[in-house]
């Protein structure tokens, strides 16, 4: 069975969880983990977090899961991709996201219109720009320099430790899927299930990897994945329930909700549907308790050592190559003993 690396999801920094986050980044980076991401969306930024960590951190990659494309310029992207790399002294992955509807347009001001292209378009630019040639681009997005005034094409001054920066789209609809294959050199995934990567996942990527004349092989497959270590499953379940039902429930409108589709592709149309209705009808503890305990148990990694080294078995056999854990707890030594436990499992596994 192919080998499979560890990485570690932070999630959102702040919420009095400061100094927690970056004691378990600097365990992660003393037990082996690869990668270490930070997201943003409306607090904390992810290119100030990544910056303090990695001057606190000595081998493990620090990656933006993921930097808002409604958020940066294309060029400014590239700026602190750069930036990022020369002072973690090449540990820096670029990971893009488009956010959503309601973030765009309400934090950012910028219309959620044609998500494709605009990603498309974003990293061309910023693999033109990295590439220190003189900046161009004539698109539907963006044009640089603006026509018929002072500006002139101009090259990016730093120069990255690595002349290739590896950049990964977060993706979770077929189409997206599909370009994210073509164009990036990983997937960021969420609430990826081993047994329908085939349908959800694993086809659109192997699509769009074809039209770049290219397989999988080499693509970097990283799921985050919920994890907590115990003999009470059900218990442990019920620790996601919120977690599962605000993405699949609340994260968008009615008519928008990129993880309540995945959740209908994945065969949970009807209970997808309930979640849905009652979470933006204000009733949160009704979304929890609607959420399947199987949808749960194939999303996340809970239960013993054994059993989740077993699961990680069926994600490197579904073609995962980074398994980012993002571990619960609710004090530090308990995600500490989860990132202990992560190492565990992976040995068991065959996989480490």
């Amino acid at each position: 069975m192919s080998r499979m690396k560890l990485g570690i999801n932070l999630g959102y920094w702040g919420a009095g969880m400061d100094a927690d986050n970056l004691a378990v980044a600097r365990e992660a980076d003393r037990l082996g983990y690869s990668v270490c991401w930070a997201a943003e969306a409306y607090g904390s930024d992810a290119a100030t977090v990544l910056s303090w960590v990695a001057a606190q951190t000595e081998r493990i990659d620090v990656g933006s899961g993921i930097f808002q494309i409604p958020a940066r310029t294309p060029s400014m992207t590239a700026m602190t991709a750069a930036t990022l790399d020369s002072l973690s002294g090449g540990r820096f992955r670029l990971g893009l996201g488009v956010s959503g509807p309601q973030v765009s347009e309400g934090w950012y001001g910028v219309r959620f219109d044609k998500p494709l292209a605009r990603t498309r378009e974003y990293v061309e630019i910023i693999r033109k720009a990295m590439s220190r040639e003189r900046l161009t681009h004539e698109g539907a997005h963006w044009t640089l320099p603006l026509p018929d005034g002072p500006g002139k094409p101009i090259k990016l001054t730093v120069h990255p430790v690595r002349e290739h920066i590896p950049l990964y789209i977060a993706a979770i609809g077929p189409k997206n899927l599909e370009q994210t294959g073509e164009i990036a050199d990983g997937a960021l995934l969420v609430f990826f299930a081993p047994e329908h990567a085939e349908e959800t996942t694993l086809g659109a990527l192997r699509a769009g990897r074809a039209k770049a004349g290219k397989d999988l092989d080499g693509f970097d497959l990283v799921p985050t994945v919920p994890m907590a270590v115990g003999d009470d499953i059900d218990g442990l379940a019920d620790l996601f329930r919120p977690y599962t039902a605000l993405y699949v429930g609340g994260m968008g409108s009615a008519k928008q909700n990129f993880y309540n589709k995945l959740a209908q592709r994945m065969g949970y149309g009807k209970a997808a549907a309930e979640i849905q209705e009652k979470y933006l009808a204000g009733d949160k503890a009704g979304a929890a308790a609607a959420v399947p305990r199987d949808l749960i148990d194939s999303t996340t990694l809970i239960g013993s050592v054994d059993r989740i080294a077993d699961r990680m078995q069926a994600y490197a056999a579904a073609g995962v190559t980074t398994l980012s854990l993002a571990p619960a707890g609710f004090t530090l030594d308990e995600r500490i003993a989860s990132l202990r436990a992560g190492v565990e499992a992976l040995e068991r596994a065959g996989l480490a």
